[in-house]
Parts: C-alpha cells; structure tokens; sequence
C-alpha cells in the first residue's frame, strides 16, 4: 500500500468512492429547489428507515401505541441516494442536510426540529411520555442519550463505512474501529448486566441507542455480526431481543423503508390503516 502524503491544503476534486460517494460533498445548502409535502396531521416528519430515522418512527409508534393521539403523522419518504436532502424544502427544515427532520405545525409557528437525538427530546417532552421524570433518572438518561449520539458516528463512519462500504478495505482503519465498536459494546453490556434498560423505565435512551447497537448485534447492519463477535455481548442481545419484540418497534422499523423484504416496506405512512394489511404473522422478523 502506498503511504498517503496530505498536501498542505485539501481541495475537493473528485467524489471519494464507495457506495455513498454520491452524497458526499465539503460544502452545504440546497441543489435544486423542491417543495415538501404537507400531510393531514400537526407532525410531519421527512426521513428514511437507517438507524437515526428509525430511532423517531419507534419513538411516534410507541406514542401511540400509548394511548397518545396527537403523536399521528405523516411520514414522507427523503431518498438520500437521489439527493432528496438536498432540496430547498428539506434544507429549510434542516440545514445540515441529514435525514431525519420533523415539522411540527400543531402551534401558532410551525416548529422544525433538526437532529435525531433533539427529536426524541422534543417528542418526549411534548407528550410527557418516555422521559424520566425523576430529576436523577432524567439525568442518567440524557447522558445515555448523548453517548449514543456522540458513539454512533464511530459505529457508522468508522466502522460501517471502512467495514462494508468503502472501495477499498484496509486492515489499519477496520482494526481500529473495529476496537472502538467493540469497546462501545462492552461499556453497555457491563451497564446492562445490572440493568434492564439504560435509565429506569424504558425510554428514549433505550430507543436511540437500539436503533444503531440492537439492530447490530441482531444481525441488521454491516454483515458484521459474526465479525464484531456480537453474541458474545449477552447483556446487549438480551436487551436488544426485548425491544425488537415490542408492536410498535416492529411497526416503526416498516416507516419510511424503500428497502429489505418487501414486506417490510412502507414508504410512506399518513395513518395507522397504513398497516393493516401487514400484519406481524406476515411479517415476523427480518
């Protein structure tokens, strides 16, 4: 392998390879200009089913599933590998450019609220749902909540993206992140062993940090099960299985999926019947 030299100032001339070249770029804002749908209910949320959206589809499905009416939305489709992020509309919701966002027009001024983690946030507090309210429990869930969303670029950028997606395999960035996704894993399962959520009672802890370390160490992300070793994490499979087997878990892992089994597709959901004729003896388990 031939030693990289950085030259003195980094220019972009070229797309970097690998399979999300495409929407990779050292620069922000909108491409073209392009409208985004408005549904029938107060929450609209624009997203795609990878981990960081499916941690709001969970979150919303849950809602209801607890009796709570005002969580119905509508969820449109952003197909990132069309550069769906990139239109005006989108990037007014959020100008980061990343899936998923959510406008929340039940007030005199709609809201956006940008950031997966700040969703959950602001979803939880709204409904008074999924959130300790216990000043200590709160306080150990956010900071659950933040070490998810501070860990999981390891998991994904580094790890997902060196592992399975860049054109090239090279040994020293796999074993690096392959240490830190690792190491992640057993900080949870020592947590774990003693716990069975993150922070009390089952909460949007438990859902952000499932949507990225459950799916793995249930085979969903990056082919790397057997790889990563995951099963040997006991505490984490334990965890991981309990929510996977929650109704309304199952249901927000369909929302916003243009891929996978056809069966667990739904590219698009504006109601509950939405569902109706995907039952879970259709489905079971991906």
């Amino acid at each position: 392998m031939t030693e990289y030299t950085p030259p003195k100032v980094w220019t972009w001339d070229s797309e970097s390879g690998g399979k999300f070249a495409s929407i990779n770029r050292p620069i922000a804002g909108a491409t073209h200009d392009k409208d985004l749908p408005v549904g029938k209910h107060p929450l609209q949320l624009h997203s795609l089913a990878t981990p960081n959206g499916v941690k709001v589809t969970i979150l919303l499905e849950e809602l209801l599933a607890a009796g709570h009416e005002g969580a119905e939305y509508d969820a449109w489709l952003i197909d990132i590998g069309e550069g769906d992020q990139f239109g005006s509309g989108f990037v007014e919701i959020n100008p980061n450019s990343k899936i998923p966002a959510l406008l929340d027009r039940s007030g005199d001024t709609p809201q956006r609220v940008f950031e997966s983690g700040a969703i959950l946030m602001y979803l939880a507090e709204k409904f008074g749902a999924f959130m300790p309210t216990d000043p200590s429990k709160r306080t150990e869930m956010l900071s659950w909540l933040f070490w998810q969303m501070g860990s999981a670029p390891y998991l994904g950028g580094g790890f997902g993206h060196f592992y399975a997606y860049a054109p090239e395999k090279f040994e020293y960035p796999i074993n690096r992140f392959s240490m830190e996704a690792k190491r992640q894993l057993d900080v949870m399962d020592k947590h774990l062993a003693s716990n069975e959520w993150f922070a009390g009672d089952y909460s949007i802890a438990d859902i952000a940090i499932w949507s990225w370390y459950g799916q793995l160490v249930l085979g969903r992300l990056y082919d790397a099960a057997e790889f990563l070793d995951v099963q040997s994490y006991i505490n984490v499979t334990r965890w991981a299985k309990e929510i996977d087997a929650r109704p309304a878990v199952l249901r927000g892992r369909m929302v916003n999926r243009p891929f996978g089994e056809p069966e667990m597709q739904l590219h698009e959901r504006h109601d509950a019947s939405d569902f109706e004729n995907r039952t879970q003896d259709k489905i079971g388990k991906s």
